[in-house]
């Protein structure tokens, strides 16, 4: 398909402008919406558009992690909520957050140095219960459990860490798993819910 000649100037114009409004928007240290942070780190960035950010004097971000564009971070149910812990949300030094994650925190998210996430992650520590069958399972009391995902892990695309997940150092979650309970340290894990496929022993690996 033909496009008029007079079309392409004004789609160069179109991204020159956008290129230089998504520079000027990624988050820096020092700027007005890190400061809003616990801690932001030195060498760390947010890009732009980000999505929904909200808690922020409850998260902690190390140095040196950058965060790739329509990343939400979000603490408690709404902005200005009071919470009970400080920090709710902790990122470590030298990660990097991959393209449309979501990180939701209510109690505790513990992510440590060195981790790298895929696109579309989801990260949180609070879901519903399903004690009464006859009211909705978006009205029912939620439940937290605390979050840790070990240094230097790899999570891949499309994965689910729910309330409870414990994932040791420098474990591989392969894209789309589902992740829960204890996850053992040097390991590969994937499937819904994930589970070992692979484990070194600091010799060799090995599978279940």
């Amino acid at each position: 398909m033909k496009f008029p000649r007079f079309r392409r100037p004004v789609s160069e114009l179109i991204n020159w402008m956008w290129e230089r409004v998504t520079w000027r928007g990624i988050i820096f240290p020092g700027d007005r919406r890190a400061r809003r942070f616990g801690a932001f780190g030195d060498g760390s960035l947010i890009g732009f558009p980000t999505g929904t950010i909200y808690g922020e004097k409850y998260m902690h971000v190390g140095s040196n992690t950058i965060f790739a564009d329509h990343v939400t971070l979000s603490v408690g149910m709404i902005p200005g909520q009071e919470m009970v812990s400080d920090p709710v949300l902790s990122i470590g030094d030298d990660c990097v957050i991959g393209r449309g994650n979501a990180i939701v925190s209510h109690f505790r998210i513990d992510i440590g140095d060195g981790v790298y996430t895929g696109m579309n992650v989801y990260i949180t520590d609070q879901n519903h219960t399903y004690d009464d069958i006859d009211t909705p399972i978006g009205r029912q009391h939620p439940v937290d459990e605390p979050v840790r995902i070990g240094s230097g892990s790899w999570i891949g695309s499309g994965a689910i860490i729910l309330p409870g997940a414990d994932i040791g150092e420098h474990v591989v979650v392969a894209a789309n798993s589902v992740v829960r309970g204890t996850i053992p340290a040097n390991s590969v894990v994937a499937g819904v819910p994930a589970k070992v496929v692979r484990q070194h022993d600091g010799e060799a690996w090995s599978r279940p």
